[in-house]
């Protein structure tokens, strides 16, 4: 990133909560010089004060970034400061949630390059998955941008069309949450069995973690490896046809949370 133009230009971060204090990190590990990089956060971090990137100073009139990791509804306080901004030459990045691209081509301009991303939790240890969309202005080459600042945090995916991010919502975003559910009820189902409290959540926080480094690494497809470790008549397969119910089982119940995700992340954008 040492000789992009938006080293050239500079990058401007607007919030620096664990989100983008995880960017940030990723960026400076990738060769970003710090001092190409201009911070507005209210309650900095010592972490972010020793970084010698620019904190709260006089930002550059035309960066060439800037990446909008506020909360939503910070959003209509923090943004109308940066309208000078909008001229068609800084690319918008915005990882706020439930924020469409219309409202910041409406308080920026319609002539401003626009990319809105959905990433996810996991991006704070690098390990996340981010889909991400461009209005017209922002074309290829926004989309090619933004996609090498968000792949410091982990994978990144392009969407045909905004739409299709209530659904990343539903998967991808809020689905970290379904994970450690998961784990909290493998544990207890464990207990339930005989097993100690703090031996069952070892057990189920190894298994889910270790299952889904497989999945990432393996050649095979989950349903493969599902039915790699799955014997006939065996304990796994008992279980299996608990989980795998058409009515009862984890594909109805995923296909309802999905659905209900997804269903608010449209509420939510709808205001």
């Amino acid at each position: 990133m040492k000789d992009s133009r938006i080293a050239a230009d500079g990058l401007v971060l607007l919030g620096c909560g664990r989100m983008g204090s995880a960017m940030l990190e990723g960026w400076l590990a990738r060769g970003l010089p710090a001092t190409s990089v201009w911070v507005i956060d209210p309650m900095p971090s010592a972490w972010l004060q020793g970084t010698g990137v620019h904190i709260n100073q006089e930002l550059p009139k035309s960066p060439a970034i800037v990446l909008v990791a506020v909360k939503p509804q910070m959003m209509t306080e923090a943004l109308p400061s940066l309208q000078n901004m909008g001229n068609g030459k800084t690319l918008f990045v915005s990882v706020a949630a439930g924020t469409p691209i219309s409202f910041f081509e409406d308080t920026l301009g319609a002539q401003t390059p626009i990319v809105r991303a959905m990433p996810n939790t996991p991006a704070a240890i690098s390990r996340g998955i981010t889909a991400i969309v461009a209005n017209a202005q922002a074309g290829d080459q926004g989309l090619d941008e933004a996609e090498l600042l968000l792949s410091a945090v982990g994978e990144v995916v392009r969407l045909s069309e905004e739409a299709q991010i209530d659904a990343v919502t539903g998967v991808s975003g809020s689905g970290p949450a379904y994970v450690f559910h998961m784990i909290e009820t493998l544990a207890a189902a464990g207990e339930a069995e005989g097993l100690p409290a703090d031996m069952a959540l070892q057990l189920a926080r190894a298994t889910v973690a270790g299952a889904g480094a497989l999945a990432m690494e393996a050649d095979e497809t989950p349903s493969q490896l599902r039915i790699n470790v799955t014997s006939p008549n065996g304990t796994t397969q008992a279980a299996l046809d608990v989980l795998m119910d058409a009515e009862t089982g984890l594909p109805a119940l995923m296909r309802r949370a999905v659905a209900a995700a997804t269903n608010r992340s449209k509420e939510l954008a709808r205001g």
